[in-house]
């Protein structure tokens, strides 16, 4: 089964971290031949290269510049007009905003994959005008909110396939990670790694750490580059805030990194309090995989991955409630271990690749026997 992604791929983020997966750990899934069309060059462009898989580039598009978009149509039509592609997967509003024409009247059937619950912005507007033949949402909570974008589609829910972590880390990389971050090696490290966005909750993060700045050694790595211009002002914010709170000495905002796995195998919790609900969070699978015990709030994603067995959440916005739990796992490593064990085992039972690779290759399937 020849199966075509279309995203952007101007960004970094789950969404390309999982399409990165399908590209590296295809042979889990010999059913399906993944194939990526994407309009901009960057980090995923790049790195499904290097994974070796069939790349398609569209050409960038700029939604203000007509031309763009027409281009970049074109481009779709005369790709699925000479490759027999047996599904079209588009991973987000946007894809179906600018190529809705072209989904609309080509032979493959189409796939929306559903990474977050639609919202009332024009280009969610827009893209509801493709109706796909099936809609896949990435947890109960984005499932529970699909319906009305697309009342005519079938619906589906999985959670997505995260690359599992191996127990590859050593004394060596964890010592050589926190030099690299100027990190005792003593300490207590609480983690961090998402987009730059407030619905991340990281002002809520360094709210809690702050009332925690006379409890000893922690550090907080918040990892992260900003990518749009918003998030360079966010990003300037968090560092005044931080040093309002007093604990700049204690948090290193260490931007992007590519080595996002062996950060977490360097650290000893992560923390990731959401102000808005996240709909799924790959990056809690790979914490929990890592090892760490997670803290989080209890809506949306993190409900449906995180339980008793590795991690805590608390209530949105509840300051005290995190400070509390933060400064517990802190001081009790007994504790924290506890939960750090039950998490690998908690990973592979969510997003376990295989297993999830096969039930997607059994989804799409059932709607190309259906076309055929």
């Amino acid at each position: 089964m020849r199966v075509l992604h279309l995203y952007s791929g101007n960004l970094y983020g789950g969404i390309e971290t999982l399409l990165v997966l399908l590209a590296h750990d295809r042979a889990l899934c010999p059913a399906m031949e993944p194939h990526f069309g994407l309009c901009f060059e960057g980090r995923l462009s790049a790195e499904l290269a290097r994974a070796g898989a069939p790349l398609h580039r569209l050409g960038s598009v700029r939604l203000a510049r007509p031309l763009s978009v027409w281009r970049a149509r074109r481009a779709l039509r005369r790709l699925v007009g000479a490759e027999p592609f047996d599904v079209v997967v588009s991973h987000s509003p946007w894809v179906n905003a600018v190529f809705g024409p072209v989904l609309r009247s080509a032979p493959p059937p189409l796939v929306q994959w559903l990474h977050s619950p639609p919202n009332d912005s024009w280009i969610d507007r827009w893209g509801r005008r493709t109706t796909p033949e099936l809609v896949v949402s990435n947890s109960r909570y984005t499932a529970s909110a699909a319906g009305p974008m697309f009342p005519r589609s079938e619906g589906e829910w999985m959670y997505p396939p995260v690359r599992l972590a191996t127990p590859s880390a050593t004394v060596e990389l964890r010592a050589a990670v926190r030099a690299e971050l100027e990190t005792p090696q003593d300490a207590v490290v609480i983690v961090q790694v998402s987009r730059l966005e407030a619905g991340k909750g990281h002002r809520l993060h360094l709210d809690a750490l702050g009332q925690l700045r006379q409890v000893p050694g922690w550090v907080a790595w918040m990892v992260g580059g900003a990518q749009r211009p918003f998030e360079v002002r966010y990003l300037a914010e968090l560092e005044a805030r931080v040093a309002a709170l007093g604990i700049a000495d204690r948090v290193r905002f260490v931007g992007e990194r590519s080595d996002v796995g062996q950060v977490l195998a360097a650290a000893d919790i992560y923390c990731q309090p959401n102000l808005e609900p996240e709909p799924f969070g790959i990056v809690f699978i790979e914490a929990l995989s890592a090892g760490l015990p997670v803290v989080s709030t209890n809506r949306g994603g993190p409900s449906e991955v995180v339980d008793e067995s590795c991690g805590v959440l608390v209530s949105v916005g509840d300051v005290p409630a995190l400070a509390a739990v933060l400064e517990r796992l802190i001081r009790e490593g007994d504790a924290r271990r506890t939960l750090g064990r039950g998490g690998p085992a908690r990973a592979r039972q969510v997003s376990d690749p295989a297993t999830q690779l096969a039930r997607l290759s059994e989804v799409l399937g059932r709607v190309t026997h259906n076309g055929s």
